[in-house]
């Protein structure tokens, strides 16, 4: 009798280990990783300040306070489009490799454990509030074209149906598990086409679109204040080491590398801008 309890007792604990054995280990959050991801969601959160006074500086004094408002209020904007719908639709489970689903809608689901299919080292938050300072930025690019030309109300109607319409799709296709785009095997590793692709065809259409300023030609249009402009720059090259390292979605070697060419590229542009003036 006691031989078998013992072999009963034996079996039993057989089956619970290969049970736990089998079970799958959930992804660790690691520090490093989501200290950095967290930095360089505030390094990126500090470029659209930096674009306000980029562009704010370069407009007549007139109207700088409402191109800096054109690109503050964005923050405002689509940081709750983003949260409510936006970021479920451009990084949600996949609908016809188009567009993603309102499963994460108010982001349901999108809590501190990782995501593995985006990032399996940094909660699933870090990447989405990541990502929400891409959404953010975006569309506060566009303003330099429609500058002193555009209501105000007007452009936060456009700012939500533009981030709607245009960038979160965008987004799913190249970003998205289950992207068209993406599953062709294209890489975007820091929003060249997402981001600056996307905005510079949006200026463009929106140019064309509003047209001229009045006046223009007939009357001088001077910056008003290029200390304004340079101080932009200055934030906007500082916020790029979070935009192109933090892209990574990991600290590392791969960070280390985007954030080195970042600052090296900035600098030779910088020198070559300057060539070409005193050239021309």
């Amino acid at each position: 009798m006691k031989k078998f309890l013992f072999l009963l007792i034996f079996i039993g604990l057989f089956f619970v280990g290969a049970a736990f054995a089998e079970t799958p280990t959930p992804p660790k959050v690691d520090s490093g990783d989501t200290s950095w991801i967290l930095i360089s969601s505030a390094l990126v959160m500090l470029m659209t300040p930096g674009l306000a006074l980029f562009y704010g500086g370069m407009v007549r004094s007139k109207n700088v306070l409402g191109t800096i408002m054109q690109s503050f209020i964005a923050l405002a904007v689509i940081t709750i489009q983003w949260v409510l719908y936006g970021y479920s639709l451009a990084f949600g489970p996949d609908i016809g490799h188009v567009i993603g689903s309102l499963s994460w809608i108010g982001l349901r689901g999108v809590g501190l454990d990782p995501y593995p299919d985006y990032s399996a080292t940094i909660p699933h938050q870090a990447f989405m509030i990541f990502q929400m300072m891409f959404a953010v930025i975006t569309p506060a690019l566009i303003t330099g074209a429609i500058a002193e030309r555009f209501k105000f109300k007007t452009y936060l109607l456009f700012l939500v149906l533009w981030a709607t319409f245009v960038y979160d799709p965008l987004a799913h296709w190249v970003w998205g598990v289950g992207g068209w785009i993406r599953n062709l095997g294209a890489l975007d590793f820091a929003g060249g086409l997402v981001v600056h692709v996307s905005s510079g065809m949006a200026a463009f259409a929106a140019a064309l679109v509003v047209g001229k300023r009045k006046g223009y030609g007939d009357e001088p249009m001077p910056p008003h204040n290029l200390t304004l402009t340079l101080l932009g720059a200055a934030l906007l090259w500082f916020g790029w080491f979070g935009f192109n390292g933090g892209s990574a979605v990991a600290s590392g070697s791969l960070a280390t590398s985007a954030f080195v060419v970042t600052h090296i590229s900035t600098a030779a542009a910088a020198l070559s801008w300057m060539i070409a003036e005193w050239a021309y």
